[in-house]
């Protein structure tokens, strides 16, 4: 069904130039002289790639229907992720790379979505926080605050993220995925 610039939001995923593509923000723009145009922030469904682009308005595109699949991630094996669908108990096996970004933040049998548009997988989702174990981290000293800035950990995942002075080797804390900032200790 064919989407009118004038019906843009943020989320929405489209077709152009042969690709999939999910818009993260646009601007419609009406100068003084000339004809409106729309500005687009876009992000390739396969490759993660974002571009701006510029399209006049009321230009038509395809749109592409995204569904969410819940899924539970059970293990990889360095390069393949296995994960199964929570509804059919399919298990799909999914190269690292295709993962992306999501690897530093899931666990073993923790809850995941995955992006679909017309039966091809997109992508992987972590949920918006998780709750992970410090493994390592220098010591913190007697006056730490919260305010005092931070200092480097690393997580049971593997990945490093500032945390409070507090924090220590073993504590449990929880992370908004979005940006992998920390946000309280659990």
């Amino acid at each position: 069904m064919p989407v009118s610039t004038a019906q843009f939001k943020n989320g929405m995923a489209i077709q152009h130039d042969g690709k999939r593509w999910v818009i993260q923000e646009f601007q419609h723009v009406k100068p003084g002289k000339g004809g409106a145009f729309v500005r687009t922030k876009l992000k390739e469904l396969e490759s993660g790639r974002v571009v701006d682009y510029t399209f006049r308005a009321g230009e038509k595109f395809d749109d592409v229907r995204v569904e969410r699949r819940g899924m539970q991630y059970l293990y990889n094996d360095g390069s393949i992720y296995y994960l199964m669908d929570n509804s059919s108990y399919e298990q799909i096996e999914m190269d690292a790379d295709f993962v992306g970004d999501a690897r530093q933040w899931i666990k073993e049998n923790e809850a995941v979505t995955v992006l679909t548009a017309d039966g091809d997988y997109l992508g992987v989702e972590p949920p918006m926080f998780v709750e992970l174990a410090v493994t390592e981290t220098e010591p913190g000293f007697k006056g730490d605050s919260v305010n005092s800035g931070g200092k480097p950990a690393t997580l049971e995942t593997g990945t490093s993220i500032t945390v409070p002075m507090f924090i220590e080797i073993g504590d449990v804390i929880k992370i908004d995925t979005r940006d992998g900032r920390y946000v309280t200790r659990v």
